[in-house]
């Protein structure tokens, strides 16, 4: 499967660098909260109303109640999938033909299995800790209306520590990509950087979440300013990070590391490195459901760095997968669609 794709995505990007980019081999390491996205279509909103669940949030949640949410739904069709914000971004560069690895902590269950066999499926190296607590996992409950509403157990995710990094898991990776929700625990992503840095691994951080930011902010400016060379943060996480607007924020978040990328939805994404700002258009799409775009975004525009091309060209890669994931349920594409995709004809 990855070699028909390689071969696709030679020829569909060849304009780009000039070279059959099939020879290429780049190895990125992505590190996250592991959790198992199980997607449940309901049919009626009187079930988020009896379960005390506004439509369109996020609950974060004990085990025994997600264990009940599932016993209660099982009766609708469920459908899994390995997520997390990095591993969706891992994901993404895995089907991009990229040699990838991803570290995460799971439990010893079935849902610990699940997100190792499907990321192996995918072609991506799991480095999973293993942990007694139950695996992460985030039960969206999808509305005839296409809204979702998530049940979030974190679980053996958020016990992933600095104590379980090793320099040896760095060894040998171009790009290191972590997400902004692990901040939680500063030592594990201070150490993270700082291994990754002492690799010689390039590091690229994603924003995540504007709340995270705001809890966090010199934390993670400091973090950045000394091990980031690639972050991405769309327009509210750079409103938290700069107290800027987009187009003032670009250059303030420059200041902090090499390449910079503000994402700004319809309008598509500003991108920054050295003293060139690209300003890059969006893709058109009719958009179904929006979870994964950011991520698929960071996918594209890291498989292109690594790669050579210029910021323009990563943006462009970067705008194509997350414009066409938002018309699909869920954070990952099928096989077709990821064909589809790969010989499109242009951005």
């Amino acid at each position: 499967m990855f070699e028909i794709q390689n071969l696709q995505l030679s020829v569909y990007f060849i304009n780009f660098t000039g070279k059959n980019i099939i020879d290429i081999m780049t190895k990125v390491l992505g590190m996250g909260n592991a959790l198992v996205d199980i997607l449940i279509r309901i049919n009626d909103e009187k079930i988020l109303e009896e379960l005390n669940m506004p439509k369109g949030t996020m609950h974060l949640v004990e085990a025994d109640f997600a264990g009940e949410l599932l016993a209660r739904l099982t009766d609708y069709s469920q459908q899994l999938s390995s997520g997390g914000s990095a591993a969706n971004t891992i994901h993404g560069l895995a089907h991009l033909g990229v040699e990838t690895a991803f570290i995460g902590k799971v439990g010893k269950d079935d849902f610990g299995k699940f997100f190792s066999q499907d990321m192996q499926n995918a072609g991506i190296h799991p480095q999973l800790l293993s942990s007694d607590t139950e695996s992460g996992r985030a039960i969206a409950l999808i509305t005839p209306d296409s809204e979702r509403t998530f049940g979030t157990y974190l679980g053996a995710a958020i016990e992933l520590s600095a104590a379980d990094l090793k320099p040896e898991m760095f060894s040998g990776y171009e790009y290191f990509h972590i997400e902004g929700y692990l901040v939680q625990n500063h030592e594990l992503i201070e150490t993270a950087v700082k291994m990754a840095r002492e690799a010689g691994v390039k590091v690229s951080l994603d924003l995540a979440s504007y709340n995270v930011v705001e809890d966090n902010k010199d934390f993670l400016l400091d973090i950045t300013r000394k091990y980031v060379d690639i972050l991405f943060a769309n327009e509210e996480e750079a409103l938290a990070f700069t107290g800027k607007n987009p187009e003032e924020a670009i250059n303030i978040i420059s200041e902090y590391c090499e390449t910079a990328i503000v994402k700004t939805g319809a309008n598509g994404s500003l991108v920054k490195k050295g003293n060139t700002i690209y300003k890059i258009e969006p893709v058109k799409a009719t958009s179904v459901d929006t979870t994964g775009a950011g991520d698929l975004y960071a996918a594209g525009f890291i498989y292109g760095l690594s790669n050579g091309m210029l910021p323009d060209k990563c943006g462009e890669i970067g705008s194509l997968l997350p414009g066409r994931v938002i018309e699909v349920m869920g954070a990952k594409m099928s096989d077709d669609r990821w064909k589809e995709v790969l010989t499109e004809g242009g951005l």
